[in-house]
């Protein structure tokens, strides 16, 4: 399978590339140039398999000869044997809808699935490669300590993560910062999410830079961890018994990573309906997808951190797809993002994008209500990221399989679940000293410069 870049289709680019790079040199996102469509009895061939079994045959299609299947195996079963579910996720009914809980990895959240695999991706591209590589990555709270987990201790390979000062949940911060292995670096840069993703897209864009540090990243822009996130979308699918009924998943995102890769099993042939993108009050994705506006405003502090995001990564690959395939096209509507701060949907293409995706936005309070009354109901507490996902099916009359993801332990997130019912979730017995370990992180401006020469400074 051979790889383009969404701002210029004329370059191709095989999957050892699109891995460690990460980003495209045009700054586009990379995208297969064609994609296999399974058929319906194929797909049907997949309900016998486990989940690192489906994973082994979703994945292989697209790392060409970055590996052999009988190594891809390996790896896959090296990265889901730390998980405490023997096949990754568990799907629960809770009442008229079913939760696909994706927590059970080692950093309890739904970015552990494919964060092991990439950490091991790169030990094995390493074994075979004389280099060092040094993984820049901004997280809004959770793919920080997703990525820490699977890098750390590993040969020839640095990490140095970015989060916003003071607007993470201190468990989240925790399970980041108190590790002890002496290639794993944290930043506290003093401004929000969005700043910190612009910090690495400039380190990025910067060749002199980044070719200096022989930089890398894993944030949900790298393509490995789209193949990997659609996995639990096919592996879900195939646990639903009633297939005449159609299926919908509502996917709590800021990036419009995790939903893109449901998007993804769709176009792969899964029989999805329709995807719900569930948001906090920082609704830029919602106001694109039922008005037309993708228009970045001031990034509001709320109880779900990990969506307190304006600039969604991710929907450049969607933009590429609405100007059915125009990469020059994807190119001027990112630079006019970039330089205006807005991107207008004409009805035409918000017909396409419907005909896919329906959105929600869930304010504080009915998160809270949310929370609050499925511990009522049901006795179970959602983290406030799941509980918006789970309210947004209450906008949309949506018949059939209605699935919601649920992509944090509530234990992540102490302060919500006490404001919401008043009680404390706790941590997982093994992760419990965390609490008490202490912390390794510095904080920095939201300067570029000075990221740069702490950067310089731990690598040399």
């Amino acid at each position: 399978m051979k790889y383009i870049s969404t701002r210029d289709r004329s370059k191709t680019f095989e999957f050892s590339e699109v891995f460690i790079k990460g980003l495209a040199d045009d700054g586009g996102l990379f995208i297969p140039e064609t994609l296999h469509e399974y058929t319906e009895s194929e797909i049907s061939e997949f309900k016998e398999l486990g989940y690192s079994e489906l994973a082994k045959k979703i994945i292989h299609p697209f790392i060409g000869n970055f590996t052999s299947e009988d190594e891809l195996s390996k790896i896959i079963e090296k990265s889901y044997g730390v998980f405490r579910k023997e096949n990754v996720i568990e799907l629960i009914k809770v009442g008229d809808r079913s939760v696909l809980e994706l927590f059970h990895g080692p950093t309890l959240a739904f970015k552990d699935v494919a964060m092991q695999l990439l950490g091991n991706f790169y030990e094995y591209y390493l074994n075979n490669a004389n280099e060092k590589i040094n993984i820049v990555v901004a997280t809004s709270g959770d793919t920080g300590a997703a990525a820490i987990d699977a890098i750390k201790g590993k040969k020839n390979l640095n990490i140095f993560v970015l989060h916003p000062y003071n607007r993470i949940s201190p468990v989240q911060r925790k399970l980041m910062t108190t590790g002890k292995e002496k290639n794993v670096f944290n930043i506290a840069v003093k401004g929000n999410f969005d700043d910190c993703q612009n910090l690495v897209k400039s380190m990025f864009s910067d060749k002199e830079f980044s070719n200096q540090i022989n930089m890398s990243g894993v944030n949900s822009i790298n393509w490995a961890r789209i193949i990997a996130q659609s996995v639990y979308y096919f592996y879900c699918y195939l646990l639903v018994e009633d297939h005449k009924q159609p299926i919908n998943f509502s996917v709590p995102t800021g990036n419009f990573g995790d939903v893109y890769a449901g998007y993804l099993a769709k176009k792969l042939g899964l029989p999805i309906n329709k995807l719900i993108v569930a948001t906090n009050q920082n609704d830029i994705l919602h106001r694109a997808i039922s008005e037309g506006k993708y228009e970045a405003t001031h990034v509001s502090e709320t109880i779900s951190p990990s969506m307190d995001i304006q600039i969604a990564s991710n929907f450049e690959r969607l933009i590429y797809d609405l100007n059915d395939h125009d990469s020059s096209q994807t190119l001027d509507d990112m630079k006019n993002i970039k330089q205006n701060g807005q991107y207008i949907i004409n009805n035409e293409k918000l017909k396409k994008i419907n005909k896919d995706f329906l959105s929600a936005r869930m304010s504080e309070q009915q998160t809270l209500d949310v929370i609050k009354n499925i511990y009522e109901k049901f006795n179970m507490i959602l983290d406030p990221h799941t509980a918006i996902g789970y309210g947004a099916f209450d906008k949309h009359n949506l018949k059939g399989n209605n699935i919601v993801l649920a992509t944090a332990h509530p234990c992540k997130f102490p302060d919500a679940i006490l404001k919401a019912i008043n009680l404390k979730s706790d941590l997982p017995e093994e992760l419990r000293f965390i609490l008490d370990d202490k912390e390794n992180y510095g904080i920095i401006e939201n300067n570029l410069k000075k990221i740069k020469q702490y950067i310089l400074g731990k690598i040399k």
